[in-house]
């Protein structure tokens, strides 16, 4: 039996870590969904032990790509062959699968994203990073206080016949409106049709502001599990909504692809292995003051060993350190 080659994708936010495993045709073989709560390192060093022990016997990863907000941390921690943006991310996993995609809508737990894909590229992006009203944190803090799980909140907003309108501009002022039709004796149902109503109609009037959003539509991230959400874009929008496979992981999943297409090009691969899942691993950041720009600049360590820095803007500090040598994956 031959070789397997593999390629690692692994997207790090702020409420996930997701990696995923594929193929050379960009099926996805292994994916991982953790929550990050607020320890990045420990988790994606949990998430790469429990990846490895799931490959295919014979198989070797021969490429690696991180993205998310914590893709430098990610990229330095594993060596990473490419470090994207999450939009790059996205748009090339939709375009892989759905290729005929011209409007990414990407509602996570912390930000909300819309991305325009215009003749197979990424055209134009809007982000929302202020307001909560927008993403899954808030409809999370909302089953709570309804008492309902969040993995049911979808199917009961798909029995409501008589939504209620919940103020959705602000999620404090959203909060109190749900309170005050509770207090009205609105059913739970209709409460809950008419908060993610009020999510969609805050995620159009912001993220998709002054946007053209033209079919195929598809509908991605954590919040895409939820049917009372899509069924509420679909009526916003006056189309269909497609959800795809992988909805959960796609950033990761994008992350993996640009790998692939990273060491068809170089024929190396710079991924040190499941080392990180060994090695205690400490960061912390600095203020440069040798400028005016006063960068804030992030470090990594390995058992005392400076092995990463980032966000300087001149190079200065990350330049200063040695890559490690790269490996040879070409057949």
């Amino acid at each position: 039996m031959g070789r397997l080659d593999l390629f690692l994708g692994v997207d790090v936010g702020s409420v996930s870590v997701n990696l995923v495993l594929l193929d050379n045709n960009c099926n996805v073989v292994e994916k991982i969904y953790l929550r990050t709560q607020g320890r990045p390192i420990e988790v994606l060093s949990e998430g790469l032990e429990r990846i490895h022990q799931l490959m295919p016997a014979n198989s070797v990863v021969a490429g690696a790509g991180v993205t998310g907000s914590g893709r430098e941390l990610a990229g330095a921690m594993i060596n990473a062959d490419i470090v994207k943006n999450e939009i790059t991310a996205h748009g090339i996993a939709v375009l892989q699968y759905i290729p005929e995609a011209q409007t990414i809508l990407e509602i996570g737990g912390q930000d909300s994203k819309l991305i325009l894909l215009r003749n197979g590229v990424v055209s134009d992006f809007s982000m929302n990073t202020v307001c909560a009203a927008g993403t899954g944190s808030f409809l999370d803090r909302q089953a709570a206080r309804l008492g309902i799980p969040i993995q049911d909140f979808g199917a009961m907003a798909l029995k409501s016949n008589a939504s209620v309108r919940i103020a959705g501009r602000c999620a404090v002022f959203a909060e109190s409106d749900m309170i005050h039709k509770q207090q009205m004796g609105c059913r739970p149902e209709d409460i809950i049709k008419g908060l993610c109503e009020a999510l969609v109609r805050n995620y159009l009037n912001n993220v998709g502001k002054g946007k053209e959003i033209l079919p195929v539509v598809v509908f991605q991230g954590g919040v895409a599990a939820n049917q009372g959400i899509k069924q509420s874009f679909e009526e916003a929008l006056g189309q269909q909504v497609v959800v795809p496979e992988h909805y959960d992981v796609m950033g990761a999943v994008g992350a993996g692809i640009l790998a692939r297409k990273e060491v068809q090009k170089t024929g190396l691969t710079k991924f040190c292995g499941f080392d990180a899942t060994s090695v205690e691993f400490s960061a912390k950041s600095f203020s440069c003051n040798d400028c005016a720009n006063m960068c804030e600049v992030a470090e990594l360590s390995n058992n005392g060993e400076i092995t990463a820095r980032w966000g300087d803007r001149c190079g200065k500090w990350s330049s200063s350190l040695k890559k490690k040598p790269d490996i040879s994956f070409m057949a």
